[in-house]
């Protein structure tokens, strides 16, 4: 009776000792309370938004607007559409742009990528004027350019009148979007990358410092871009890297040069504190093996097209459930990639996210004989069930 009780006793404190490690995972305070307009943290990995505040709103970007600039030179410079030892002519419009500068001097030519430095570390006005003119012919072709890759990647809160950023209206853009555009940049330029976390730059014997000070303050953090105007006020699009995973953040609409640093290292210690990113499957990875009718092969494998990973609070994982949504009989032909179902995942009832499921190679119709057979077979098996 006494070992028994005892037993009884045991087995009630490891339930409670389960159930508390079970709230406890699940509990994550409120959000810090940021000063800024409008906010937005986004797991560069997956771009899912984990916090936002006034994320869609339509503000000035004041230079953030030179993430676009230096984006798209880049990408031009990946394409091999120009070359970094391209020497610019810098003509009296890029001369006489007022603002942050990196002093190149009319009638003068500057190689490309000492531009694209000063574009990011200095936030040259100047620079990105050069640069604007140099891949477009003039500022205002460039900035058609600019709208033309934000309609690419979704912006759909962003309208780009010029490559500096510089007051003028109609010119705005969102926190979602400076995210998406960071997203990308980090994506398609990681060659270039690493010059958002250059610290200095020096050009005709100037040396100036990047902007961002988290720089100085916090080792995972590695961009990107800082921007401010009376109009915009301090404005930050801030990246890091922790344990393997990757965050954006943005801030608009700060008071200061200093609460905008504050307040993205806020940002960014509460979402590695209490979430982190699950990578579900890789991209190409067999999940299933479905039949096919109708084919040259009577089996196909699925998976999905590119990596699916959620970012969740800690220690959410274990609570995931994954379904495969399927049809009643899948049917050749099948091409490579053709999408033939979906993954859904869902955590306490709540769907999380539904990825198309894909086949992942090709199966070529069967032969008549083997196709009739089949279709003898499916009949059968419909009027069965």
């Amino acid at each position: 009776m006494l070992i028994r009780t005892f037993s009884r006793t045991v087995l009630l404190l490891l339930l409670s000792l389960l159930i508390f490690v079970q709230v406890q995972a699940s509990m994550i305070p409120a959000p810090p309370q940021i000063a800024a307009r409008s906010y937005v943290v986004m797991d560069a990995a997956t771009g899912q938004v984990i916090l936002s505040k006034n994320e869609h709103d339509r503000y000035p970007p004041a230079s953030l607007v030179k993430i676009m600039t230096s984006y798209i030179a880049e990408l031009e410079l990946i394409n091999g559409n120009l070359a970094e030892t391209d020497m610019v002519n810098v003509s009296e419009k890029a001369w006489r742009t007022g603002g942050s500068r990196m002093f190149i001097q009319e009638g003068t030519q500057v190689p490309l990528i000492e531009l694209l430095r000063g574009i990011i570390i200095s936030s040259g006005n100047d620079a990105s004027v050069a640069v604007a003119e140099h891949i477009a012919g003039s500022e205002r072709a460039f900035a058609d350019l600019m709208n033309q890759h934000a309609r690419r990647l979704g912006m759909h809160n962003t309208h780009f009148e010029n490559s500096t950023g510089l007051p003028a209206e109609d010119q705005y853009s969102s926190a979602y979007d400076l995210a998406l555009l960071a997203r990308a940049l980090i994506t398609d330029s990681q060659q270039y990358y690493p010059i958002y976390a250059e610290k200095h730059f020096e050009f005709n014997n100037i040396r100036q410092p990047n902007r961002n000070r988290l720089l100085w303050r916090d080792d995972s953090v590695d961009g990107i871009k800082t921007g401010h105007t009376n109009e915009a006020g301090y404005c930050l699009v801030a990246s890091a890297v922790r344990d393997g995973m990757r965050l954006i953040s943005v801030v608009m609409g700060s008071a200061s040069e200093e609460t905008r640093a504050q307040e993205t290292q806020q940002l960014l210690n509460y979402t590695y504190r209490f979430y982190e990113t699950s990578q579900l499957y890789a991209a190409g990875q067999s999940i299933s093996q479905q039949r096919v009718w109708g084919g040259e092969q009577d089996e196909v494998q699925l998976g999905v097209a590119e990596n699916l990973a959620l970012t969740l609070p800690r220690g959410q994982q274990e609570r995931l459930e994954v379904v495969l949504d399927l049809p009643r009989n899948i049917k050749a032909p099948l091409q490579a990639g053709e999408s033939v179902g979906a993954v859904v995942v869902s955590l306490d009832g709540e769907v999380l996210s539904e990825t198309p499921l894909v086949a992942l190679q090709a199966v070529e119709p069967g032969s008549f004989f083997k196709r009739l057979w089949h279709s003898i077979l499916q009949f059968f098996m419909n009027l069965i069930s």
